[in-house]
């Protein structure tokens, strides 16, 4: 892969000293198209099963390296005809996944997400609770409730963007013993591939992380989420929102907190170009 996009980038700097010598100078068709194959080929070439984490440079953005089959803006999506049967493929796939057998043991059922498949905005949980598991869809709950209020005040419905988690299984506990626990890194990087061809597939504007284990499950990111939340990240090529999680909110109810959620909000409204208005400005605002 180095070597061709070291042919690539000799092929611009031959373009450049030429504009040294001859100011009339213009790229010609044929070595536009040669620059253009030879990034195709270098982008094709770099499809790797391995996930790292980096820090952009001078920028503070988390990227993860991640690859994803299909990067949004460099190759087309797929006829919708095809897209629906991929999908369907994908779900049927998930839904009888054995991958772990200690949660296939637990669950009663798989949560492979829900919503509009060609979403431009899809939100990201850890993985299903109690009441997800019962239901097979994620964030049914009273967490679920408070994330489809959000969903709603930002202007969308629920059916209008997707929802999926990291793990598409409860994390299974001791009978008798209440609440949930974390997936754990195994698990999620086992049920990880799942949401990359659920994310090449619905091609969002942009992501939503619900939580601290979201974010560990995207990039691998093991930071508070205080330090996470309201900065913009990248999967792939496509930004990611870090923000509190739902059930964070429900336990915690000071006002100053669910503002911060909604500034992230504010800030996925203004990144998709979606209009704004001054009651949605002023939400959680301290009454003057």
């Amino acid at each position: 892969m180095e070597a061709v996009f070291q042919q690539g980038l000799n092929l611009v700097i031959e373009m450049l000293r030429g504009l040294e010598s001859h100011p009339d100078f213009r790229a010609d068709a044929s070595t536009l198209q040669r620059i253009v194959l030879l990034s195709n080929t270098a982008r094709d070439t770099a499809v790797t099963d391995e996930s790292r984490v980096s820090e952009a440079p001078q920028t503070g953005v988390t990227v993860s390296q991640h690859t994803l089959l299909r990067v949004p803006g460099q190759m087309p999506a797929p006829e919708p005809g095809a897209a629906r049967q991929s999908f369907e493929e994908l779900r049927a796939k998930v839904l009888v996944c054995t991958k772990c057998p200690h949660l296939v043991a637990f669950r009663h059922s798989v949560v492979f997400g829900v919503g509009n498949q060609n979403a431009e905005l899809m939100f990201v949980g850890e993985a299903p609770g109690a009441d997800e598991d019962r239901q097979g869809e994620p964030f049914v709950g009273r967490a679920g409730e408070l994330l489809t209020k959000i969903i709603q005040t930002m202007g969308y419905q629920r059916s209008e963007v997707y929802i999926a988690n990291v793990l598409k299984c409860r994390p299974d506990i001791p009978a008798g013993t209440p609440g949930n626990r974390q997936p754990t890194p195994t698990e999620m990087a086992t049920c990880l591939p799942y949401l990359q061809e659920q994310i090449e597939l619905i091609q969002p504007k942009l992501m939503v992380a619900l939580g601290g284990t979201a974010m560990r499950g995207l990039f691998g990111k093991d930071e508070p989420m205080k330090l996470l939340r309201g900065r913009w990240h990248l999967f792939g090529s496509i930004p990611v929102m870090a923000t509190f999680h739902p059930s964070y909110l429900l336990r915690n109810q000071a006002l100053s907190l669910k503002r911060q959620v909604w500034e992230d909000m504010l800030q996925v409204l203004e990144r998709l170009g979606q209009p704004i208005s001054e009651r949605q400005r002023n939400y959680f605002l301290p009454k003057q």
